[in-house]
């Protein structure tokens, strides 16, 4: 049963360790933002290209996911 379903586990964990790293960065980056006194607008424009850099990575999974059900990939 492991063996038929790899692939699958594979693509999970890889989700999870990419949205692991999306919330570490963005931790990270709120931290450093916090004790150097940033601006509100300039927090706004680093969560947003943030949130872009996450949605484009959702986005890829959705269209391959998409591609590949349709036979395309």
């Amino acid at each position: 049963m492991l063996a038929e379903n790899i692939e699958l586990i594979e693509t999970v964990g890889l989700n999870l360790f990419f949205a692991f790293i999306f919330i570490f960065i963005g931790l990270s980056i709120h931290d450093v933002m916090k004790k150097n006194d940033v601006h509100q607008m300039g927090r706004y424009v680093v969560y947003l290209v943030l949130f872009l850099g996450c949605l484009g990575f959702i986005s890829k999974g959705i269209i391959q996911l998409v591609w590949e059900s349709q036979g395309v990939g």
